[in-house]
């Protein structure tokens, strides 16, 4: 039987970085797990980020919604209180990238590991894509705007 992987985040200008990652989210699951993408939405981002995304969140939905390896998308209705969407979800395992193995996920994400420890959740950490970034590509964008004017 599949497991249930529950993973959140913006996925704006998604890239190879992001397909990985979710590949990396269905091989966790298993071939008839659900791999379910907590959504963050546009007054998040723009609250969090102090600016709005390139993609609405009905465009990188649609997106996200068209790959294989995702079979569910739903708003992260919390923002940065990611409890919410995990209670609704009830994953075997709440999965993000390595990058995060350097930061405070657990008050980004507004939650503990005993939290998870007493819902019997499991976070895992895959690897992080280097070299590919929304971030990156934003600035590709630019510099080829620059040498096109």
């Amino acid at each position: 039987m599949g497991q249930i992987v529950y993973t959140g985040g913006t996925f704006d200008l998604i890239h190879s970085g992001h397909v990985r990652f979710l590949q990396a989210c269905r091989k966790i699951a298993g071939h008839d797990g659900t791999v379910v993408v907590s959504l963050n939405t546009d007054e998040f981002i723009s609250a969090y980020k102090g600016k709005p995304p390139v993609m609405s969140f009905g465009e990188r939905k649609e997106v996200l919604q068209a790959l294989r390896c995702v079979d569910r998308v739903v708003a992260n209705v919390g923002g940065a209180d990611s409890k919410p969407a995990i209670l609704d979800v009830m994953p075997d395992f709440v999965v993000i990238g390595s990058d995060w193995a350097i930061r405070d996920y657990y008050a980004q994400m507004q939650f503990t590991q005993a939290w998870l420890d007493d819902l019997e959740i499991t976070l895992l950490y895959v690897p992080y894509t280097e070299g590919i970034s929304t971030t990156d590509l934003k600035k590709r964008i630019v510099t080829s705007q620059v040498k096109l004017d």
